[in-house]
């Protein structure tokens, strides 16, 4: 107050209300701004009604870390903590939407349930794991037990660091316990819905026929771009319509766009060529070196490969067998992105074991026990149809979840043990692959840390010598230098200096040359944008600060500087006709493009090979032999099961009305049809229904209580 005293008496009343205006402007804007203490309300977002509050989030993050830490005996890192961050928020989403159908239908678990998950005839895999003597493979029941009753009260005599260290085992503990109880429940629950699915008889019947009536037709196929763009008109009435009839196609989460340009941090020609000076000398001196090893890890970027083993098989493609002599170096040379230089330690041969196998791996979203049996319900249903004749590699391009789905699921050859240097499997895999005495699928699921897998032992056990390759190796990234980092942060920050609006940011990219990428129908939750795998500031900043035609701040992604500008958003509900209006233009011009089609087939005469020579060269004639309901694409229109059903339909010698399939106009004519007979027993067919109706639920019912559920995730204003 004396300052403000000593400027009244020489400047005046004016300036100490201006200097009042500011002081108040500062406070309140600190009070009241979008990081707010008073007006933030510290909520996270609502489910089923219900108000979550930044601190429930929090207290559910840190049961997840605890769950986490108990598993696997470490804490988090930051590539886990996004993961236990949108599992944490899942079970806020059981918590308040699931667990009240729980209470509704009796869905409880009893303590005899309990004990049995901890110590009895169904112990969870996760105690099981923790509990099992390592040098007897044996599930240790009483140290389950002594674990619980140690747990019940604290040590005597114990010091504040013991006291400390019995209290996060407690904590963890319960957290895990009521975890598994909650699981347990959910089984029940689901279960209960699952076990009332029913197939009738005439159902099954009709999925007999769907397998095992067969038509020969032919037919004539027009597809849509034998008509121009110019020879219809499209008017707003058409738009209208098809928006009508499709309108659940368009159902949308509240989601925003914008547009954003790239300025990626190179290395120069000058900065490659300066790392590979340095690498020359290096090379010299590690010709000379007698420690390669530790010569190696002093001067590489990646320790981890300084020193590595190498079998003929699984040589690197820059060695060749012709550079293997011991003392050799190699380099400095490229490969995928790094400079290299590789010294021959030593050359022999060891005696290994190898099998080759290929598989089907089904993950689970969580380690629940309700995800984890979802996912073994759907091994379970693929592992029977192979065994009923499909065929695995089918199936494996179909299901698989990992990089060998789209080679039948062939993981090649593998060594036991667990040596890093030669290719190998996790334990659980490896021993029933390796135990097996002949070739051919086994006959049960095997899990792992990774899922479920279907498992085809393709060459069993072999011992053999193989060639080892002993080498240390100096990998240096050819990463930018600090001049050029800021020379591509000094065009990307011109670049954003006095920008604002989409038109402008568009224009301005267009005159320096730069592409504009789209992202369009971002989530609150994302964290990727399109192939920039971690912009979650980005999308923090489109929903926490922006709103249409602001141009963000230079985002640091690492590599690569971004800058974006809001371009719009949808809420939640159904996308309007302006909004959809360029997807469906493609459908709609079809449709219009169709009625000439048909309109033109439908005054033509003759043969189908005399209709398809009078209405042009767009028009073929195909046929297909063995057409079943069940099949779900046609040479020529491709996939199109409606199509089939057409198809399916005229009795022998008639044809169809020329329809509109999914890429085309189809003329059909039946040749022949053959019904199956009727048979005693449906059983196999009725099961086939049942098995797919409960792979639906199974992973349907959690979906369809969270869309009842009016969920609404602002977690984007912390995370």
């Amino acid at each position: 107050m004396a300052v403000i005293g000593r400027i009244r008496e020489k400047m005046g009343i004016a300036v100490v209300i201006f200097v009042f205006v500011a002081i108040s402007a500062f406070v309140l804007g600190d009070l009241l701004g979008n990081n707010s203490v008073l007006l933030n309300d510290k909520s996270v977002g609502s489910i089923a009604g219900e108000s979550i509050s930044i601190d429930e989030y929090q207290q559910a993050i840190a049961e997840r870390e605890n769950s986490y830490i108990m598993q696997y005996r470490q804490q988090p890192g930051d590539r886990q903590m996004p993961i236990l961050r949108q599992q944490a928020w899942e079970m806020l989403i059981v918590k308040h939407a699931i667990e009240g159908q729980f209470e509704k239908v009796g869905s409880v678990v009893t303590l005899e349930e309990m004990e049995d998950m901890l110590y009895g005839k169904n112990v969870n895999p996760s105690i099981r794991q923790n509990f099992t003597d390592p040098a007897t493979g044996e599930f240790d029941v009483q140290a389950v037990k002594r674990t619980l009753k140690n747990l019940q009260n604290p040590p005597e005599n114990a010091d504040a660091q013991m006291l400390s260290q019995w209290e996060n085992q407690r904590v963890q503990w319960e957290v895990f316990q009521n975890e598994l109880m909650t699981a347990r429940a959910r089984i029940k629950y689901e279960n209960l819905i699952i076990k009332s699915t029913y197939v009738t008889k005439a159902e099954a019947e009709q999925n007999y026929h769907a397998q095992t009536d067969v038509a020969e037709v032919k037919y004539v196929y027009v597809p849509y771009f034998s008509v121009s763009d110019s020879a219809i008109n499209v008017t707003d009435a058409d738009y209208q319509a098809y928006y009508n009839n499709n309108k659940e196609k368009y159902k949308s989460e509240y989601t925003r766009d914008l547009k954003y340009v790239q300025f990626p941090v190179t290395a120069s020609a000058e900065d490659s060529l300066a790392i590979r000076t340095e690498l020359e000398k290096i090379a010299t001196e590690f010709k000379n070196s007698t420690e390669d090893s530790l010569f190696a890890a002093n001067n590489t970027d990646n320790a981890a490969s300084a020193y590595l083993k190498f079998s003929s098989a699984n040589l690197p493609s820059y060695l060749t067998k012709d550079e293997l002599i011991t003392g050799n170096v190699k380099g400095p040379f490229i490969n995928a992105g790094s400079y290299y230089v590789v010294k021959v330690t030593s050359a022999g041969k060891e005696k290994l074991d190898s099998a080759k196998a290929s598989h089907i791996l089904f993950q689970w979203n969580s380690t629940s026990e309700a995800d984890k049996a979802e996912a073994k319900a759907r091994a379970t249903k693929v592992l029977e149809e192979i065994k009923g004749g499909a065929s695995f590699e089918d199936k494996a391009r179909e299901f698989g979840t990992d990089g060998s789905a789209a080679n039948g699921g062939d993981l090649g050859w593998f060594y036991s043990g667990n040596d890093n240097n030669y290719q190998h499997m996790v334990p659980a895999f490896e021993k029933p692959v390796f135990d097996a005495t002949k070739p051919g699928l086994l006959n049960d699921l095997v899990e792992t840390e990774f899922g479920y897998h279907i498992v085809k032992v393709t060459s069993t056990k072999k011992s053999k010598d193989v060639n080892t390759y002993t080498v240390t190796q100096i990998e240096r990234e050819i990463s930018a230098s600090d001049a050029s980092i800021n020379e591509a942060l000094r065009k990307a920050e011109a670049f954003a200096s006095e920008l604002s609006g989409v038109d402008n940011f568009t224009a301005r990219a267009s005159q320096e040359g730069l592409t504009v990428y789209d992202g369009k129908n971002i989530g609150v939750a994302e964290r990727r944008l399109n192939t920039l795998p971690d912009a979650r500031a980005i999308i923090q900043w489109l929903f926490r600060d922006a709103d249409k035609g602001d141009v963000s701040k230079v985002f640091d992604l690492q590599d690569v500087y971004v800058v974006a500008v809001m371009t719009g958003e949808v809420e939640k509900g159904y996308k309007s006709l302006s909004l959809v209006k360029d997807e469906i233009a493609p459908a709609v011009k079809n449709e219009a493009k169709a009625k000439i089609i048909i309109e033109k087939l439908s005054k033509l005469q003759g043969s189908l090979d005399e209709i398809a020579a009078a209405y042009g060269k767009d028009a073929t004639v195909n046929t297909s032999t063995d057409l079943k309901l069940s099949t779900s694409s046609l040479v020529g229109p491709g996939f199109d099961p409606k199509a089939i059903g057409e198809a399916f339909a005229p009795e022998n010698g008639k044809r169809t009305k020329p329809f509109e399939a999914e890429r085309g106009v189809m003329l059909v004519e039946m040749q022949n049809k053959t019904i199956a007979p009727e048979i005693a027993d449906y059983a196999a067919y009725k099961e086939s229904l049942v098995q797919s109706a409960t792979s639906r639920n199974t992973s349907g019912i959690g979906d369809a209580i969270k869309e009842k559920s009016n969920i609404t995730d602002k977690r984007y204003k912390y995370f």
